[in-house]
């Protein structure tokens, strides 16, 4: 692990949580403090998350967290719709009962994380959740990517666990998920992720047009 690798996790968490918003600009000196680093592993993280495209660098300016337009979103979101179904199809084929134990485990992190409003946990149980689905794929390179694809709205997803009234749908649609993986139905479990991932595109869409 490298010395910006806690920092670059850090950076992750407050986008997340919403604390840095899309368009910020990033106060070095402020988050240098608040993480209680250098400049030098700060410095690193960002361009580390620069090079992912979720802040971007402006010469004589410096960074801001990244913009998404909307069709940018719109292609992410449709590539996220094609290798979530492709890795949940083989997930169903590979989950075995502890596994799936497992997953329901993270499920009520991420319940417990929003009964609490605690935003800085709800965006890392909810991803660890889903990802726990996608690993069980068996399909490391699959994973990667879904990876990237998730870093890219990292900062749009915050907004949408911060909004109160949509953390009774998450619950409902991550239990959906799991009762269809329950019985390996993996029609009933990609229409599951699917409406999952529609209403969050419905909402961050919102967010862009406003």
């Amino acid at each position: 692990m490298t010395a910006s690798a806690p920092v670059t996790a850090r950076i992750r968490e407050d986008l997340s949580s919403g604390h840095l918003r899309s368009g910020q600009k990033i106060l070095q000196e402020q988050l240098a403090a608040r993480y209680e680093v250098s400049r030098i592993p700060l410095r690193e993280a960002l361009n580390e998350l620069q090079a992912e495209g979720l802040v971007v660098h402006e010469p004589n300016r410096g960074y801001f967290v990244a913009q998404l337009r909307a069709q940018d979103m719109q292609e992410v979101y449709r590539l996220r719709e094609l290798l979530e179904a492709e890795a949940i199809e083989a997930a169903c084929r590979n989950l075995s009962d502890v596994a799936i134990d497992r997953i329901c485990e993270l499920a009520d992190e991420v319940e417990l994380a929003l009964s609490t409003g605690d935003l800085g946990a709800i965006g890392p149980a909810n991803r660890a959740f889903h990802f726990a689905v996608f690993q069980a794929s068996g399909m490391p390179r699959l994973t990667r990517i879904l990876n990237s694809l998730w870093d890219a709205t990292e900062v749009y997803r915050g907004l949408y666990f911060q909004d109160g009234l949509n953390h009774r749908h998450i619950n409902e649609e991550h239990a959906a998920l799991i009762a269809a993986l329950r019985v390996r139905d993996t029609r009933a479990a990609v229409a599951a992720q699917a409406a999952h991932r529609e209403r969050s595109l419905a909402h961050v869409s919102n967010q862009l047009a406003g």
